[in-house]
This record gives C-alpha cells, structure tokens and sequence, in this order.
C-alpha cells in the first residue's frame, strides 16, 4: 500500500470541527485532491497526513495558537457605517468580503455594530480557537499521474 509523502498526491476527505461541534471546513461529499508539500492546505495540516495510508481515517486534536495565530487586536477595525452600501444587511457574526488595495477579496466577521460604525475582525476564523482535523484517506499516488 502506498503511503503519504511528500510530492505524493492524495485524495481524501476532510473535516475542521469546532469543540462546539460547528463542521468550519468540509470537503462535503466531493473528496479533494491535493500535492503534499506543494502548500495546498496548511503545513501543519500536511504534515498530519505523513505516513497515513488509503482506507486511514483519523482525528487530530489542534490546540489553540498551535496552527493559527492568536487574535491580534490590530486585526480589528472600526469602518464607518457610511462606507457600507445602504441596503447592506449586517448583523454581529456576519462575514463580509472586503476588497483589499491590490484588489483580492478579504473576508471579515462583524464583531459589533453601531449607528456610525461597524467594528470588523480580521483575523483568521480559527485564530485562538481549538478544533478536530478529521481526515480520511481515499488514494495516494505519484504527483505526475
């Protein structure tokens, strides 16, 4: 049997699962096909699947601050209400997308709403947050098939 290494290509599926039980990230019912080592998903992510094997399915318990950063408070920003569009819906929790000045799309969440500001959080959605990578392995197979 073939085993995951580096410059080997798997396919798998995959789950982020808060302690509260909320699924963050999810293949669904499509498995997803990546390159080890080619930086498709997080390394520390990666580097779980080494040594893993077709027909694997395991549970990675990810500490806190261990593959995110921890909040940053400069990862908040206040944004005038006014910069919004009038018939924007916003609600505490919401995420945004924001468009950056080199034009790529930024998501924030909504932390907390005002008549003249809207306070958005910028930092990463797992930042500061424990959760479960479940992954089970379908294939492995060279990189170049």
């Amino acid at each position: 049997m073939t085993t995951v290494v580096k410059e080997k290509r798997v396919r798998m599926h995959y789950r982020l699962v808060l302690e509260n039980g909320l699924v963050v990230d999810s293949t669904g019912e499509e498995p997803t096909e990546l390159e080890v080592g080619a930086g498709e998903i997080l390394p520390g992510l990666e580097d779980l699947l080494i040594g893993l094997q077709p027909g694997d399915q395991r549970e990675f318990a990810i500490e806190a601050g261990t593959m995110f950063p921890w909040p940053e408070k400069e990862a908040f920003q206040s944004v005038p209400r006014n910069q919004f569009p009038p018939e924007a819906e916003l609600a505490e929790g919401q995420i945004y997308e924001f468009t950056s000045p080199s034009a790529e799309a930024v998501p924030g969440r909504i932390s907390e709403l005002s008549e003249e500001t809207v306070t958005v959080d910028f930092n990463h959605p797992l930042a500061g947050k424990n959760f479960t990578f479940e992954v089970e392995i379908l294939e492995v197979h060279p990189a170049d098939e």
